[in-house]
């Protein structure tokens, strides 16, 4: 036997057993929970508690698919009957888990035209001559690609593409700081996209949403981009200067002259503007006009979502094919409906609230007291959580309630400790799995694990930073803290 076979069969032996150990880890966690939490915790409290907890060392580990745990998820709530199967089932029909839906048939049907590609190639053509330039060009991209398609992976999705073509085009050898530093820029510039625009990441219609059902308190698409516009404003340079210091070139590697003729030589291939383009931005900017102005009509962001979504699958006036719009990714619509029901659980069951008087010490009610104090532990708790919590949908449905509790049992408004502890959870840099454009990002095999560890604390500093100087400025100034 040769031994790269030996060692591939090695390679998928020890897989096994660490899925193995880690679903008996989070069986065995489920039990200590369930039999092990104080009396303070009624039975289905004990009980939600047990299974939110399994899920998300599962979805940490990922011994099984991340809609496989979901879906395992929500089978133990109904075969428990921990709540009446309305509770159970009421995550599929928030108006949060529609605009997902709605949101990635629009990703599906605008990439039935050339309209993303066109603008990519366009900016990477402007810009991508220097690698100053280029780094940039895949950082912005994916941020105007936010205002009009409401997912993180897709918008990745979208990009990998033309960072691969980039790669081939300047000749970024492997483990080269030029490949790095272009790639990193997908991922990091992918994290940040979800910043200031409401429906662009899962992380912040979760957060809306718990809001909204347990604190009474919603938020618009135009008050989102308000609180967060600054900061997202600041993360975007930040970031581009972060990976570009940190990875520093050769003078060989600065210019890139072949990047003009080779967008020049793509753009050709797309021909002229199609029609179907043009309708395309049409949508896509009528669908933008409807979520900003949410205070006059009224209508929940998931209403222009699904519209737009009919409109460009309309035989004689959309563009796109019905049949290729449908083929949407289902385990993220099973991981946005579970985790909302998840969370929706917690908090009916009392969980939350026993969590919440654990964690309202007097110190820390004390602290939060404080505006500015609030917000640097908020950050600081958020950052550490997601570390260990990996899946930003968990670590959101798990801390939102949370926050509500502790501010509720401190006295003050729950809105800006929920608000941040939600954008936090956007910014996982470190590990790839935090977040889907690291873990889409390593999927090209052009980077690994470990060239995300030092880049990665050091955009977490910046992004901590970052909020935290939001928060002195800009959040009192507007009267949000």
């Amino acid at each position: 036997m040769k031994e790269s076979e030996i060692h591939r069969i090695l390679h998928v032996d020890q897989e096994k057993v660490r899925k193995f150990v880690s679903f008996l880890a989070a069986t065995l966690v489920f039990f200590i929970l369930l039999f092990g939490l104080p009396d303070t915790f009624s039975y289905e409290a004990k009980l939600m508690t047990a299974i939110v907890t399994f899920g998300v060392i599962l979805w940490a580990f990922e011994p099984i698919p991340i809609g496989l745990t979901s879906l395992l998820i929500l089978v133990l709530m109904l075969v428990f009957n921990i709540f009446d199967t309305s509770i159970v089932y009421s995550g599929f029909a928030s108006p949060a888990t529609h605009l997902v839906v709605g949101g990635m048939m629009i990703a599906q049907a605008v990439n039935e035209t050339s309209l993303v590609k066109r603008v990519s190639y366009f900016i990477v053509r402007k810009w991508g001559s220097t690698a100053k330039g280029l780094l940039g060009s895949v950082i912005i991209v994916q941020q105007i690609q936010a205002l009009f398609i409401p997912s993180t992976a897709v918008r990745t999705t979208l990009v990998l593409p033309i960072s691969s073509l980039i790669v081939k085009t300047v000749g970024a050898k492997p483990s080269s700081n030029l490949r790095k530093m272009i790639m990193m820029g997908v991922a990091f510039g992918g994290n940040i996209s979800g910043t200031a625009i409401l429906p662009a990441a899962v992380g912040n219609i979760l957060t809306v949403e718990l809001l909204n059902r347990y604190a009474g308190i919603n938020i618009t698409y135009f008050e989102w981009f308000l609180y967060t516009f600054p900061l997202w404003l600041i993360l975007i340079p930040a970031i581009w200067v972060l990976l570009y210091k940190y990875y520093p070139l050769k003078d060989e590697q600065k210019s890139f002259p072949d990047i003009k003729g080779e967008m020049n030589k793509k753009m050709k291939e797309l021909g002229s503007v199609s029609n179907k383009e043009i309708r395309c931005l049409l949508i896509l900017l009528a669908i933008v006009g409807l979520w900003i102005t949410e205070p006059y009509h009224g209508m929940h962001p998931s209403v222009p979502g699904l519209i737009g979504a009919l409109i460009m699958t309309l035989p004689g006036v959309g563009f796109a094919k019905w049949e290729n719009v449908v083929k949407i990714n289902y385990n993220t619509v099973l991981l946005i409906s579970v985790t909302l029901s998840m969370g929706y659980g917690l908090i009916d069951s009392g969980a939350v609230d026993r969590i919440g008087d654990y964690l309202s010490v007097g110190w820390f009610l004390a602290s939060i007291q404080n505006p500015i104090l609030a917000a640097i532990l908020v950050i600081i708790l958020t950052q550490i959580f997601h570390k260990l919590l990996s899946n930003v949908s968990a670590a959101v449905v798990t801390l939102i309630p949370v926050m509500i509790s502790v501010a509720n049992n401190a006295g003050v408004d729950p809105l800006p400790l929920a608000f941040i502890a939600g954008v936090t959870s956007l910014y996982g840099f470190l590990l790839v799995v935090e977040t889907m454009p690291n873990l889409l990002v390593h999927s090209t095999g052009l980077i690994g694990q470990r060239d995300f560890l030092v880049p990665g604390i050091l955009a977490t500093l910046v992004t901590v930073v970052a909020t935290i100087i939001v928060a002195l400025t800009w959040w009192q100034l507007i009267g949000f803290i």
